[in-house]
């Protein structure tokens, strides 16, 4: 007596096919192997601590991550709106969404790779056969008949040996390099935004700074016209303090040249037009935060651009597992059906039903060594990437390293700076006090003149470049980013800040 499987793939032959087919599929993939090398970060050298910290304030634990909004920092209301309008309206960073949106594109197309194809071509067709046509007086000259075809096609490459998820795998850590490259662009144009307004808050300083000398020397003008008038000044003093005065009147108004175009960087940074923004003159006065550091270590995971070139190196490490597939045949799974009838009222009955199923295996024998170059190829652009992703840690430590310096430097020199100032005032009243009472001459007054007003320049000028360092040391830190929020899966994930699966 027959089992009751053995009765039914008698009787349904059909579907005993597809089932055999299926399970060929799944015994091919359970069975199949990954062929590359496996994946290993490169090691790189990572310092204990950084060179030029000095006595840098360390870090305190809540202090370890600056956050998305790190120019909060600053406590400038101001910048944080001007900030804000980056991520609404920058074209750089629209271009880089845009990029990362077309790699998640082109991992979704090779993830398709993972699932047969279906086609259907349907067709209806009317046609009369000759009724001379070769052999004659066969039943079928002459006769007029319709063809209707509903057929599908089902192909399907399996993926014994791995070649579509390495491709996938390569795919989706460049998409997570691409989403790396947008936070780096995130974070370069908040910082030329914050860079540029620091600097045109500097600029409105030192012209405060002028205005206000000038003001100075028109009472001292004044001073020496009244005494050239008593007959005790003569008029060459007269003549050297107009000098004086509008020289410095001339430096007032030049100033105003690189504030113009530090506001309209700031407006291209925020997407306006220079003629539709204003940037309200704020004269910097302030001295820079505090920026935490971290470890050396910490800034693998803190730097974009680290991490893009990081997941670089992994995807050319999958492609070597690609090139090495070639070697393997490729199995290929077809299978067709459908149905054909010359009516169309019985084209979707059972007896006009058509299938066929089969599989073949596909395999180079010789091509002469373009397998070998293929791989050769993928193992010189891995080794490639992990070139560029050392120098990329390298150019990240020298950075930090570079504005960690001119930060602590700077403000060494501005203390030195501001007594300067100091001594270079005192100087200067000490000179009016004597062209007063006749002891010296002008002279004596321009010399302390021009030494006061080049010193509160300098120290205006230390300020801007402290704040500008600053920024830039945020910038070389990573910004508060941080390398988990790359997305893991972003074929599905739209949310780069966003881990779920």
């Amino acid at each position: 007596m027959k089992s009751p499987r053995k009765l039914f793939l008698l009787e349904n032959p059909r579907q005993a096919l597809w089932l055999h087919g299926l399970l060929a599929i799944a015994a091919l993939q359970l069975t199949g192997c990954v062929v590359g090398p496996k994946y290993h970060t490169p090691a790189v050298p990572a310092p204990p601590a950084y060179k030029e910290v000095g006595d840098w304030k360390p870090a305190q634990p809540n202090d370890q991550n600056l956050g998305g909004e790190w120019w909060k920092i600053f406590q400038d209301p101001q910048l944080d709106a001007l900030e804000l309008q980056v991520n609404v309206s920058n074209q750089n960073l629209k271009a880089a969404e845009a990029q990362f949106r077309q790699a998640r594109a082109a991992l979704r197309y090779n993830r398709a790779d993972y699932y047969p194809t279906v086609t259907v071509a349907p067709s209806a067709t009317r046609q009369r056969v000759s009724a001379h046509r070769p052999p004659p007086n066969s039943i079928f000259n002459g006769i007029s008949e319709n063809d209707f075809v509903l057929p599908f096609d089902i192909s399907y490459q399996a993926d014994v040996w791995g070649r579509v998820r390495k491709t996938v795998e390569s795919s989706r850590e460049q998409a997570q390099a691409s989403a790396a490259d947008l936070a780096t662009v995130n974070l370069s144009m908040h910082a030329d935004l914050a860079v540029d307004y620091f600097q045109a808050r500097s600029l409105d300083a030192q012209e405060q700074l002028l205005n206000n000398t000038v003001t100075q020397y028109e009472q001292a003008l004044q001073l020496t016209e009244n005494r050239f008038q008593g007959g005790i000044a003569s008029e060459v003093e007269v003549q050297q303090a107009k000098t004086v005065l509008q020289t410095t009147r001339a430096q007032a108004i030049d100033v105003g040249v690189q504030r113009a175009q530090f506001e309209h960087a700031v407006a291209i940074l925020i997407g306006k037009p220079p003629a539709e923004f204003s940037l309200p003159p704020l004269p910097l006065t302030a001295p820079p935060p505090h920026v935490p550091l971290g470890l050396p270590s910490d800034l693998l995971e803190r730097r974009p651009d680290i991490a893009a070139a990081e997941r670089r190196v992994a995807s050319a490490n999958a492609q070597i597992g690609v090139a090495k597939s070639a070697y393997y045949p490729s199995i290929n799974l077809s299978a067709s059906g459908g149905f054909e009838s010359s009516a169309i009222s019985t084209l979707i009955n059972g007896p006009s039903g058509l299938w066929s199923i089969g599989l073949s295996a596909v395999g180079t024998v010789f091509d002469a060594g373009r397998r070998r170059a293929l791989t050769d190829e993928a193992r010189a652009a891995y080794d490639s990437q992990v070139a560029n992703y050392r120098q990329s840690v390298l150019n990240g430590f020298q950075q930090v390293e570079d504005n960690l310096a001119a930060v602590r430097i700077l403000e060494n020199e501005a203390k030195v700076q501001d007594e300067a100032v100091v001594a270079a005032q005192n100087s200067l009243n000490l000179s009016i006090t004597r062209y007063k009472g006749g002891v010296t001459s002008y002279l004596e007054v321009i010399t302390a003149q021009n030494a006061a007003l080049t010193d509160e320049v300098s120290a205006v000028n230390i300020l801007g470049r402290r704040m500008a360092n600053t920024v830039l040391l945020i910038q070389a830190l990573g910004g508060g980013w941080d390398r988990s929020s790359l997305p893991e899966r972003p074929e599905c994930c739209g949310k780069l800040a966003s881990n779920s699966k």
